[in-house]
């Protein structure tokens, strides 16, 4: 009887022992995935720490594998959705994919709260623009200060790059000498027209532009289209309208815009071309 039972405890032992080790490997594993490395508490905890990281790393808006709590694959709605929670922040994982992986981290009840609402209105935020990707761009009729007009029906087969702004907008502003480059490097492409819908007058923007250059075509009194057609708020917003009138990716970021294209472009070249016909 003796003997059965040390065999029992032995048995049991050895399998609550093989299930800790798992975890706990699992668990080391996840830290070393971490990139950069960092101290999970210690971001949850202190704001700056956390939001230093979170800019230097996370883009949202982008294109990125995203993780659950368990690591398990699940939808980019899914994971704004999680976020909008207030429970968790996104971390980055290393990864050899094209995209960015990113792992939803949960916040532990001693976390710093400005930290949960932070990103909860950031998600809200890309969630929104993330459900306006692959709708219909508004119907449009626009006419710049140069007298060109532009419609849904001229711009066909042409993808459109679209900024939001207006003249006190500082962000929206300090953006114009890296747009200036992106359409230096595009001059020669005619498939490609950066359109901006300004919220000013005609001479308003007229006097400033005479001081700033600024290389989009700007459309001004955009105010109502903006709020009322494409119902959006924070300034500046960048929108890719790919040739078919889709709307391919929204951002605020200057920076975010230009990777996304960039990122196409590579996508697109990497593409293998059809076999030649037999």
């Amino acid at each position: 009887m003796k003997k059965h039972q040390i065999i029992t405890i032995l048995l049991l032992f050895f399998v609550f022992s093989c299930k800790d080790k798992p975890e706990k490997t699992q668990l080391s594993e996840q830290l070393e995935n971490l990139e950069p490395k960092i101290n999970l508490n210690e971001l949850e905890t202190d704001f700056m720490k956390w939001w230093t990281y979170h800019s230097n790393n996370i883009s949202l808006s982008l294109n990125f594998t995203s993780l659950n709590e368990r690591s398990d694959t699940i939808e980019k709605k899914q994971f704004l959705e999680k976020l909008i929670t207030s429970k968790f922040i996104p971390v980055k994982l290393k990864s050899n994919e094209g995209f960015e992986t990113y792992k939803l981290f949960k916040l532990d009840s001693s976390a710093n709260k400005s930290i949960g609402s932070t990103i909860k209105n950031e998600s809200l935020t890309k969630l929104k623009h993330y459900k306006m990707e692959g709708l219909p761009f508004s119907e449009f009729d626009f006419t710049d200060l140069n007298g060109n007009l532009y419609t849904n029906e001229n711009t066909k087969g042409k993808t459109i790059i679209l900024k939001t702004w207006f003249i006190n907008c500082k962000a929206c502003v300090a953006e114009f000498p890296e747009l200036n480059e992106l359409v230096e490097k595009h001059k020669k492409r005619n498939d490609i027209i950066f359109v901006s819908l300004a919220l000013d007058t005609k001479s308003e923007l007229e006097s400033f532009l005479h001081k700033k250059d600024f290389e989009y075509k700007v459309v001004p009194n955009q105010r109502d289209f903006i709020k009322k057609k494409l119902n959006l708020q924070i300034y500046p917003t960048h929108i890719i309208v790919d040739r078919n009138g889709i709307i391919l990716k929204v951002v605020n970021k200057a920076s975010e815009m230009i990777e996304f294209l960039e990122n196409e472009k590579k996508l697109t070249e990497n593409i293998l071309p059809p076999p030649p016909p037999m």
